[in-house]
């Protein structure tokens, strides 16, 4: 009987995120997830010869940035706090390296503009 292997859904998603920047789809992926799974990526990683950055976000999850070098070196400049600390600009600035709908972090913008 084949023994089936069970693959915990955060690394599942990492996966997926290292599979899209591999592919050109991203150029940058922010993936929070487990403390215990940090070891595998951070592997992962450096086994593929992938730049990387861990935030503690708490006790139990880490934010795992990893990409192209260029996008990388403006995270190393702004994220030495939170990210809800984060200026309304350098959150624009993350989303849109992180490739999110520029509409959509237009609005976040100016609403946290607005709010500020």
């Amino acid at each position: 009987m084949a023994h089936e292997r069970i693959v915990p859904g955060e690394i599942r998603i990492f996966l997926n995120h290292l599979y899209e920047f591999k592919k050109g789809i991203r150029h940058m992926v922010l993936h929070t997830m487990n403390k215990e799974y940090e070891d595998f990526a951070v592997r992962r990683l450096r086994s593929q010869n992938i730049g990387y950055l861990v935030q503690p976000v708490d006790n139990s999850k880490v934010n795992l940035y990893f990409g192209k070098k260029e996008c990388l070196n403006v995270v190393k400049l702004l994220m030495d706090r939170p990210l809800n600390l984060l200026t309304p600009e350098e959150d624009f600035i993350v989303g849109a390296m992180l490739g999110y709908d520029i509409c959509q972090q237009c609005k976040r913008f100016c609403g946290k503009k607005a709010s500020a």
